[in-house]
Order: C-alpha cells, then structure tokens, then sequence
C-alpha cells in the first residue's frame, strides 16, 4: 500500500500579518495533520494583526503564537499550491506549482468589525481548496 503524499500549500500576502495568517489558521484546523499549510510575506510585519487575531480567537483559532515572516525560494518551490492575497509582481513564480490569487480587502488597521467579513470569505475558500485537494476535513 502507498501513502499519498501530504499536499503543502503556501499563503502568500504583503504584511504576512492578517489575511495570509487567518487562511494557514484555517487550513491548519480544518486539516489537521493531512495536509500542510505555511505563510510569508513580501514585506512582513513586525506582528500579527491584532484584529485579525480576535476575529480567529472568535471561531476557537488561536494565531496569537504567529509571527509575520518573509518566505524563501526553498519554501516556494516546496509548495504544491502558492495563494497570493494581494502580493502582486513581488510574489514569486516558479514553473510546476499551481497558483491562485485571491482577491480579498486587506484588514490592516481595520478593528474586528471589519475583519470578520474578510475571515468568513478565507474560511469559504480554504474549505473549498482542502475540498480541491481531497484533503477530509475536520468539523
């Protein structure tokens, strides 16, 4: 019997502070140990938004421990899927990898009030990429 591969996706964004946060948050607890997720940033933050922090604390998600980071080439050529949230010619294309960009409101300096909508849309997505990926979810 072969074991499959673990698929690795990479989310990408400016900051690495908010959007690209919440989506590896959801990704990490809807998947769990069948799939892995990584973030970065082309310009990281010195921490994560801290609205953003709430807006996951609120659906049990804690990326509190999380901290904005530049992503490598390593780490870009490792991942089977690059999501780039707004990053544009910064974020780095290699040949082989599926791309996706998705086009999300960026919630720096937005209170949580403003966050919940843009973390209700990742969520939708990451559920529909793990689905994509035939990784089973958990919850």
């Amino acid at each position: 019997m072969t074991r499959r591969r673990r698929p690795t996706v990479l989310f990408l964004c400016v900051h690495n502070a908010g959007r690209s946060q919440m989506a590896m948050g959801f990704f990490g607890q809807l998947a769990g140990d069948r799939a892995l997720a990584w973030s970065g940033g082309s310009e990281p933050a010195s921490s994560v938004n801290p609205a953003a922090v709430e807006a996951m604390r609120e659906r049990g998600i804690d990326i509190s421990t999380e901290h904005p980071k530049p992503w490598t080439d390593e780490v870009v050529r490792a991942a089977d899927v690059v999501i780039s949230m707004g990053c544009g010619d910064a974020c780095p294309i290699f040949p082989g990898k599926r791309y996706e960009e998705w086009v999300l409101a960026d919630p720096a300096g937005f209170g949580v009030e403003a966050v919940r909508p843009v973390r209700d849309e990742i969520e939708r997505r990451v559920r529909a990429l793990l689905a994509e990926l035939q990784v089973r979810v958990t919850g």
